[in-house]
């Protein structure tokens, strides 16, 4: 069975380029009827909180997105720990005792050499009771020892990839203060869970290779990887540092439709073009991850807009009931107000504009030249309650009293009603205005 995984840090809240793998592997998960599952990378337990984990859950529910089963990786901490000790014992996991600052000048050192700045492995030749001694003084690091030959797989997105393994530094996998980090915890849980196909960002390409070989090491399978582009901003600049703005959450409070983002995300830096689409099982249908090139992908939160208006213009007033009781709209009028406005608005919160213009009027905009040819039109706009005929015959009636048609009919009188030059076709607002402040 197809398994796939995303497997989010609980330490900020989800953005843009989390979305982008965690759909990937959703999509590819449900278009094979196979499992997705939801793993919460908190072996840090000073950065990672409660408070991210529900919100990475939140955010999720929001999209559409469902998992299967949901694991945490600080309740397995001990099938790390025996995974670090059949490493051991078959000499793939070694000991060191460089500090931070060592390591960096043993880098720069190599660097001015004209080196890779690749670890020299001294931690494999100390004796015991060196390293007995190093012990009294710092806590030992451990890292995995990779087989230095070339590390091969075809990527579902960049195709055949070959990576030197002399060129990579061994990974730590386990520091000096006991903390798993991820990649013998992401290795481990792949294994454990059965995951048959990993898509992430192409910055893992490295860890990739090196994670491969640490699977064959434990007697994993090796899963399918591919490694989608990532995002910059419309220019092609980085948008790495944007990040934090480009929070779901935030996206979220802007009004951003869950369809609209989904249906980006799910094409831009493909072949396909973007297309809004209805449900979430409408781009499961259409997904090919081979379809996505390796060029940096541009993403425009601007581009989001659009698309939730037509996701809004598509909405039956039923999805909307919600909304339109928070605004105080009268139910005999939800229907009638909502298929004037939603032609109207970009976000839901647009709404409440025209739900102030139509239940408390607007501040008339009269032009100087147009104050007496308003001052007549008022004079011949009959009582409320309107329907939608009174429009048209009230500007017939206006046009044969003063001899004005066309725009100079028109824009003048929407302007008096709604202190506005554009908005909604003027025979179905009409009858939702029930206050005009112009006739007063």
């Amino acid at each position: 069975m197809t398994t796939t995984r995303f497997a989010p840090s609980p330490t900020g809240f989800l953005h843009i380029g989390n979305l982008r793998t965690a759909l990937f592997n959703y999509l590819i998960a449900r278009k094979s009827n196979g499992s997705f599952i939801l793993r919460i990378d908190d072996t840090d337990p000073e950065r990672s909180k409660q408070e991210y984990v529900d919100a990475i859950q939140q955010d999720l529910e929001w999209l559409g997105i469902t998992w299967d089963r949901m694991e945490r990786q600080s309740d397995r901490l001990d099938r790390y720990a025996a995974e670090a000790d059949k490493l051991r014992g078959i000499g793939r996991f070694y000991e060191c005792f460089e500090t931070p600052t060592e390591l960096d000048l043993k880098r720069k050192k190599q660097l001015n050499m004209g080196k890779p700045p690749v670890y020299d492995r001294v931690g494999l030749s100390l004796s015991d009771a060196e390293k007995d001694a190093l012990r009294a003084e710092r806590s030992g690091h451990w890292r995995f020892l990779l087989d230095q030959s070339r590390i091969e797989w075809t990527d579902g997105i960049l195709g055949d990839i070959s990576i030197d393994a002399a060129s990579v530094s061994d990974p730590v996998l386990i520091r000096g203060d006991g903390q798993v980090l991820y990649t013998l915890a992401s290795v481990v849980d792949d294994t454990d869970m059965g995951v048959t196909d990993v898509v992430r960002g192409s910055d893992h390409v490295t860890n990739t290779a090196t994670q491969i070989q640490m699977i064959e090491a434990i007697g994993g399978t090796v899963p399918t990887f591919a490694h989608h582009s990532l995002l910059t901003g419309p220019q092609g600049e980085a948008l790495s540092k944007r990040l934090g703005t480009l929070a779901l959450r935030d996206l979220r409070e802007r009004g951003v439709e869950p369809m609209a983002l989904l249906s980006l995300l799910a094409r831009i830096g493909s072949s396909d073009p973007v297309e809004l689409r209805g449900s979430i099982d409408e781009l499961v249908e259409g997904f090919d991850i081979t379809k996505f090139g390796s060029a940096p992908t541009k993403f425009d939160e601007n581009d989001l807009f659009p698309l939730t208006a037509n996701v809004l213009q598509g909405l039956p007033v039923d999805a909307v009931t919600h909304d339109l009781n928070g605004l105080g709209v009268p139910a005999e009028l939800q229907a009638q107000f909502w298929a004037v406005a939603k032609d109207n608005i970009t976000v839901k919160a647009d709404l409440a504009q025209w739900w102030t213009l139509c239940s408390e009027g607007a501040d008339p905009v009269i032009d100087d030249e147009d104050a007496e040819f308003v001052a007549q039109a008022m004079a011949l706009l009959p009582d409320a309650p309107f329907d939608a005929e009174t429009w048209g015959q009230w500007t017939s009636a206006v046009k044969a009293e003063t001899g004005r048609k066309g725009r100079g009919l028109f824009m003048p009188l929407r302007k008096a009603l709604t202190g506005i030059q554009h908005g909604p076709d003027m025979s179905a607002l009409l009858p939702l205005l029930q206050v005009i402040r112009a006739k007063a």
